[in-house]
């Protein structure tokens, strides 16, 4: 399988890119790399050099939260932190729009997963600009200033944001979950139609489903705005959820492997009394 060609390394159109790729016995193979990315995490916790920040995105219904359950499923519950950010609280409004992501970065040796990530600033309060003005930004009094130039800005700053991680040992991944309008009318359907799943389904996604286009214009630009070597992002087809966990789990055991994570070896004094030490213990 080519990895590469679901990497945005120049500049994209969305409509290039494919929302269904069906692999061949996607479940039995995640299931195996599950072990691998398992015993990957052990030894990079064991390294202590690096942590790893998992950013996902897509459009409602676009499975993340399934996926994230799936991917890790075989990985040490205290090597992964999932944070799922919503609505701003009054204290997160308080700061500026990178500081609630920042306290919830992961430590070195862990695996980081934002759902819905620092991007919902300039994804959602693109899409409706109004949010912004919670955010009580100096010289923000209208709608009008918040043009297009305020949030290549704000991309700018997530990109040193970024890079600063990067630098200091984070390994940055993101992955935008490319689903069709058709597939997603589909899952909302189900949705109503599966008493035990109507929990899931919201009015809202309803309102925000209108505005598909402007979602996928903004998408678009900050998929190519802010893609870069250091913190790269992946277009994932999400139709066929399966093959979408798959790849994505291809994808990160991939990278993760360039790193060539290696445990620490004991010190010599205490490596050549091993003997000793099991003596003692079964003489007990």
């Amino acid at each position: 399988m080519n990895l590469e060609k679901y990497k945005v390394s120049t500049s994209i159109k969305l409509k290039n890119f494919d929302t269904k790729e069906v692999l061949e016995e996607a479940k039995k193979k995640l299931k195996k790399l599950r072990k691998k990315l398992s015993e990957t995490q052990d030894t990079m916790y064991a390294e202590g050099k690096y942590s790893v920040l998992i950013c996902l995105q897509g459009m409602d219904t676009s499975g993340k939260d399934s996926l994230i359950r799936e991917v890790f499923k075989d990985v040490n519950a205290r090597g992964v932190e999932v944070h799922s950010f919503k609505v701003p609280t009054e204290l997160e409004l308080k700061h500026d729009f990178l500081w609630r992501h920042y306290i919830a970065l992961p430590a070195k040796g862990k695996i980081g997963v934002f759902n819905r990530t620092h991007y919902e600033n300039v994804l959602v309060t693109r899409v409706h600009p109004e949010y912004v003005f919670g955010e009580n930004i100096p010289n923000i009094k209208e709608i009008e200033d918040l043009d297009d130039a305020f949030y290549h800005d704000r991309m700018e700053r997530i990109n040193d944001f970024e890079s600063h991680l990067a630098k200091n040992g984070t390994i940055v991944l993101k992955f935008f979950l490319n689903l069709s309008k058709d597939e997603q009318k589909n899952r909302l359907l189900r949705r109503l139609n599966i008493p035990e799943k109507n929990w899931k389904f919201s009015v809202g996604d309803l309102k925000e489903r209108k505005l598909w286009d402007k979602y996928q214009f903004c998408y678009e630009d900050l998929l190519n705005s802010t893609s870069k070597e250091n913190a790269p992002w992946f277009i994932i087809p999400a139709d066929d959820k399966d093959s979408a966990r798959y790849i994505l789990a291809e994808i990160l055991q991939k990278e993760l492997d360039k790193y060539d994570f290696k445990a620490p070896e004991l010190p010599e004094k205490v490596a050549v009394r091993i003997d000793e030490f099991k003596e003692q213990l079964n003489n007990e």
